[in-house]
């Protein structure tokens, strides 16, 4: 493995961890403006970044979707047992919509981590 490899799985790896603690801790960073909606488009990004990021490292980007969509639904799943969090319906739909887009838009784009790879 390379040195890039090694660096794009770590920071790869470093974003798992942190929604990871965000999705488990007993208080998240509030939620802007308290708006229902940003929660749902900060799941959708977060899985979106997620998706996108593994799939430039892995070429079985099948593989990367089924890993996304069950962090997203085992992590909804975990809030559900603890008594300070909720799992919710809505976050786990809003998680594979940014795991789809995320896939979707590794499938059409070059590869930037490739690009300064090779540039670098």
């Amino acid at each position: 493995m390379s040195n890039w490899r090694i660096a794009w799985a770590t920071i790869g790896w470093g974003m798992v961890l942190l929604v990871i603690h965000l999705s488990l801790t007993p208080r998240p960073p509030a939620l802007v403006l308290g708006l229902q909606l940003w929660d749902k488009a900060s799941h959708t990004l977060t899985y979106l970044a997620l998706t996108y990021w593994f799939a430039q490292l892995h070429e079985r980007r099948l593989a990367v979707v089924m890993g996304m969509l069950a962090l997203g639904g085992s992590l909804e799943i975990a809030q559900g047992l603890t008594e300070y969090r909720q799992a919710s319906g809505l976050d786990m739909l809003a998680n594979g919509v940014g795991v789809t887009v995320g896939w979707l838009i590794a499938r059409g784009l070059p590869n930037p981590l490739k690009w300064i790879e090779t540039r670098c």
